[in-house]
């Protein structure tokens, strides 16, 4: 009898017993642009929130990592080549309510971008950069203002202690 089977008694196990969850990761892009500090945007162009900016991210596939799925979105939502940006884990956000399609766990990244060049042609969303104390914070999507903010104070950290800046 597995381990599940007798903690609960039951003799088999069923996922269908279970709500739908999914994983998805979130990108707080970022570049210093004196004397600004500029975050990358998406317009999401379907539900939820269509039409409204958002980070760029999405749904972690089943045979990908959350470092994969990271790079993947960033190269395919915005453009940006995982080589002209430094890409770390920021924190993860599970509050139950974060997504209205189902419960919805998202791991955030940082990534920090030297040139801020133009999001590429190979982007499939709309992308601009976006001075942050610009950002209309009530339109965007999801929980992505508290992302956001987390984002900021680990890039003012991060850019206080370490050499990242030059």
């Amino acid at each position: 009898m597995g381990k599940t089977a007798r903690m609960t008694g039951r003799t088999s196990y069923d996922p269908a017993e279970f709500p739908p969850f999914a994983v998805t990761v979130d990108l707080v892009i970022l570049t210093v642009a004196p004397p600004e500090v500029r975050l990358l945007l998406v317009q999401r162009s379907e539900e939820p929130f269509a039409g409204q900016w958002a980070l760029p991210g999405g749904f972690v596939g089943p045979d990908q990592s959350l470092l994969d799925a990271a790079e993947t979105k960033l190269a395919d939502k915005t453009g940006i080549a995982i080589s002209r940006a430094h890409l770390e884990q920021l924190q993860t956000f599970g509050e139950p309510e974060r997504d209205p399609r189902m419960r919805v766990v998202s791991v955030a990244y940082l990534a920090l971008v030297a040139d801020p060049a133009e999001p590429g042609e190979a982007a499939t969303e709309v992308a601009a950069w976006t001075n942050i104390d610009d950002i209309d914070r009530g339109a965007l999507g999801f929980d992505h203002n508290r992302i956001i903010d987390v984002g900021l104070e680990r890039a003012r950290a991060k850019l206080e202690y370490s050499t990242l800046a030059t």
